[in-house]
């Protein structure tokens, strides 16, 4: 199935406080990130945002914050946002499911920990996943080389940015193209 044809959803993980700038590549990540988000918004594509521990870490960098503030954000503490036995994944679990969506773009940090646990807990609980691979990281990019080896192999999709977004538009003829390809440019 394409895009287009399925009810899509944004799934953000834990890009948080100072971990966020360490990661490889932030600035780039966080700024197309930042136009996904507002790219899946001209589209109405639901976004929900996930926060590892934010009192320890921090919360929502600024930079996505701005664009998510509306949003339904979700405290978890264990890597797997859908896995643990604590409240907080109970309440992710459950929201996510009551969403009806069949496929999950996912973003966010770190890539071989919280994003590849939870893009997991998607498909142990079928979802359809699609990872945006210039949307995600880790401190060293070998981690994350290895987590998108194994997310594919667990059946995953692995997409870009700008990818994912022309396959939502499917056509220079969408209503919304224009407004896209300025946030694209």
């Amino acid at each position: 199935m394409h895009l287009n044809e399925e009810k899509v959803g944004l799934l953000i993980v834990d890009i948080q406080g100072t971990l966020a700038r360490r990661v490889s590549d932030s600035e780039a990540m966080v700024c197309k990130t930042a136009k996904l988000i507002q790219c899946c918004k001209l589209l109405d594509i639901p976004v929900v945002v996930l926060e590892q521990n934010p009192d320890g870490l921090g919360g929502t960098v600024p930079e996505i914050e701005t664009h998510v503030a509306s949003d339904p954000h979700f405290k978890k503490f264990t890597f797997n946002a859908l896995a643990g036995t604590d409240q907080c994944s109970s309440e992710i679990l459950a929201y996510i499911g009551e969403m009806e969506l069949s496929r999950w773009l996912v973003v966010g940090i770190e890539t071989h920990v919280c994003v590849y646990q939870t893009v997991t807990g998607l498909l142990e609980n079928n979802h359809t996943v699609e990872v945006i691979q210039d949307c995600i990281s880790s401190r060293e990019s070998s981690n994350a080389l290895l987590a998108i080896d194994n997310m594919r192999e667990r059946g995953a999709q692995i997409s870009s940015f700008e990818m994912t977004v022309f396959e939502l538009l499917k056509s220079c003829q969408h209503p919304k193209f224009r407004e896209v390809l300025a946030l694209i440019k």
